[in-house]
């Protein structure tokens, strides 16, 4: 089930949006949604990143693609 999501926004910024959505030949509220999406998901890889650092810098193992390989027996 879709939602919908009412935001008030500078007219600059709708008219940019506008421009936007007209140039990836989509309607604003398709664009709008792709954008958000895209932030989200990016949101998710930067705290899928950070939390892997973090764990790096606690000491976890790390495996070069090397030593992978040759673990798999790929290294030929």
């Amino acid at each position: 089930m879709n939602k919908r999501v009412t935001i008030e926004m500078p007219d600059e910024m709708h008219k940019l949006i506008a421009e936007y959505a007209a140039e990836a030949g989509a309607e604003p509220d398709t664009y709008m949604r792709d954008v958000l999406e895209q932030h989200l998901e990016d949101l998710h890889d930067i705290a899928l990143a950070e939390a892997a650092m973090e764990r790096i810098r606690n000491g976890e193992r790390t495996y070069t693609l090397e030593e992978v390989k040759r673990e798999l027996g790929l290294d030929d």
